[in-house]
């Protein structure tokens, strides 16, 4: 696996935390016994920062781990379009580092439209299960206009999917013998883009 120098990566992961605060920020209120409706308990509670970088860390570390379970429950509530995605992109994000397997749809090993498809799935959002079959879904994007949670696909004919998570890098399910991880956007051949 290629090492991801630490600043790419930080600053990688920064724009996965923007993408996942929007969706807490529009994602609505629990409601309680008694109807009313109450905030939702704070995820995690981040240790105190040692460093420049702890913040960054820690909010990361929440985003990774814990917004995926949150965001299954929040699926049913209807949520807007763009926090949905980034719901979807929560969820693909805490897959890193799980195997590729052909065929493969989670939750234990992925192929490329089996990240995407299970990822959107617990956003609430039935997408079909082919990259061939999820390049018609939605509607276009340019390239210049991505958005975090927007669906990328590459080579002609399509052949495989992924997830753009802001800063030019997209999340994906590769390869046989490469995990789930994190790539520039432009490491293979664009081909378009879909908004779910």
């Amino acid at each position: 696996m290629p090492e991801h120098k630490p600043a790419l990566l930080r600053s990688t992961l920064v724009a996965a935390t923007a993408a996942a605060a929007a969706f807490f920020a529009l994602a609505p209120a629990s409601t309680g016994a008694t109807g009313a409706t109450e905030a939702p308990a704070p995820a995690t509670a981040a240790a105190p920062a040692t460093s420049a970088t702890a913040p960054v860390e820690a909010a990361v570390h929440t985003v990774a781990f814990t917004a995926p379970a949150q965001a299954v429950g929040a699926a049913t509530a209807g949520l807007s379009p763009a926090a949905t995605r980034a719901s979807a992109l929560s969820t693909a994000l805490a897959q890193i580092g799980k195997p590729y397997s052909y065929g493969a749809a989670g939750p234990s090993a992925f192929d490329c439209s089996g990240l995407t498809s299970f990822a959107f799935k617990n956003a609430g959002v039935s997408i079909p299960r082919t990259s061939s079959a999820q390049s018609t879904v939605g509607t276009p994007v340019s390239k210049a206009n991505l958005q975090p949670g927007d669906l990328v696909f590459f080579y002609q004919p399509v052949s495989h999917v992924a997830m753009y998570i802001g800063n030019g890098q997209v999340v994906h399910a590769s390869t046989s013998g490469q995990p789930v991880k994190i790539s520039p956007l432009d490491s293979m051949p664009f081909s378009g883009a879909r908004r779910v």
